[in-house]
């Protein structure tokens, strides 16, 4: 089988079940005469994104805003402490534990308090959803800056290499396809940590994102409309996924295993 077949088996392959599932999906509501507001069909869902495009497509640049702006802190936080660890193992070993405490603590939990504590609500948003979508850049990040070959980098102390020109060198290239593992998870994750840093929001009044039509909608129990923005929610985390991915295949296509074609 060809590259090419290849990479056309990726994209219809996985479109393939979508449709099928779709199909069996409309086929069960209409056979069962499911009511809309206990499961709504998916012609119906897509009639009601279009109908509410304008008030659902607002919120989502809200709620990719605010995930964009947790990633980006997310990368850059994940990175700088990853740096600092590989350095020493003391330094690793003393902080790395605190890392795993934020990983581990549940943004419901605490979401709340950053939300009083930092009043702007924008920048209390992005906090949550950053700390949730920051432990797996530091994981990868650190993992791969560790991973380097054993034999390169004793051929770098032979050749009297400074600690930086190792850093740069060789532990930053050997570490770009763990860092880019880390990318693709924190880029879902951020999206998630922004969606329930908006529905603890939502509670004291931020009428903005996603999540807080999802709110709204299941209030007023206009289903359509919560899976509306369910499937808006899905497709961007699919999105943010696809975009980190390319980034990543964009980066080491030349010169990596993972993406050189066999």
């Amino acid at each position: 089988m060809s590259a090419g077949t290849n990479r056309w088996s990726l994209v219809l392959a996985p479109l393939g079940v979508g449709v099928v599932v779709i199909l069996f999906w409309q086929g069960l509501v209409t056979v069962f005469d499911v009511p809309s507001y206990l499961v709504p069909g998916p012609w119906l869902v897509a009639k009601t994104l279009v109908a509410d495009w304008s008030l659902l497509s607002a919120s989502l640049l809200v709620t990719l805003s605010i995930a964009l702006l947790a990633l980006l802190a997310a990368v850059v936080l994940g990175v700088a402490t990853a740096f600092v660890f590989v350095q020493s193992r003391a330094v690793e070993m003393s902080l790395l534990p605190y890392a795993v405490l934020l990983q581990v603590t549940p943004i419901v939990a605490i979401a709340p308090l950053i939300i009083i504590w930092v009043r702007d609500p924008l920048p209390a948003l992005v906090i949550c959803a950053t700390i949730v979508a920051l432990f797996p850049m530091i994981a990868n990040t650190t993992l791969g800056l560790r991973s380097v070959d054993r034999g390169l980098l004793d051929l770098f102390r032979m050749n009297r290499a400074s600690r930086w020109q190792t850093l740069f060198r060789l532990r930053v290239p050997s570490a770009l396809p763990y860092f880019f593992a880390g990318l693709k998870v924190s880029s879902g994750l951020s999206l998630i940590g922004a969606v329930v840093a908006e529905f603890v929001a939502g509670t004291g009044g931020t009428a903005s994102g996603l999540a807080y039509q999802i709110l709204q909608a299941g209030l007023q129990l206009n289903i359509p409309r919560l899976f509306a923005a369910l499937v808006l929610i899905t497709a961007t985390g699919v999105a943010l996924f696809a975009a980190a991915s390319l980034l990543a295949w964009l980066t080491l296509r030349r010169w990596h295993e993972s993406t050189i074609a066999a």
